[in-house]
């Protein structure tokens, strides 16, 4: 039974490390220089260009953009990643896939919130 709840108290414990780690942001005064990376030919008309994107690396980010990327499935379209100012600094909010939207009276459905009520 000891042994069981010491084995349970180090799963929790892992888990909750992991948890803290991955929800930690990196805050920077100054963002990094953008850089520009020479295009090379598109690989296949499906691909989408990534010009600007970063990583974390350490207490700071490493660009990681300028580069071909194939959507993780058909119609799928990228939201470009930016740079979110807050009291502590900038951090990078990393680009994103999401389904190609319907359409309603040219309006997008589901993705932007309709700020005309009727």
């Amino acid at each position: 039974m000891k042994q069981q709840c010491n084995k349970s108290f180090l799963f929790v414990a892992m888990l909750f490390t992991i948890t803290l780690s991955a929800s930690a942001q990196i805050f920077v005064k100054v963002r990094p220089p953008f850089q520009v990376v020479t295009r090379p030919p598109q690989p296949n008309p499906s691909y989408i260009w990534v010009d600007e994107e970063w990583e974390p690396n350490g207490k700071a980010y490493r660009y990681s953009g300028g580069q071909w990327i194939a959507p993780p499935q058909t119609g799928y379209y990228r939201r470009p990643g930016y740079w979110r100012r807050s009291s502590n600094g900038l951090t990078w909010v990393k680009g994103s896939w999401y389904p190609k939207q319907k359409v309603n009276n040219g309006k997008h459905k589901g993705w932007y919130k309709n700020k005309h009520k009727k």
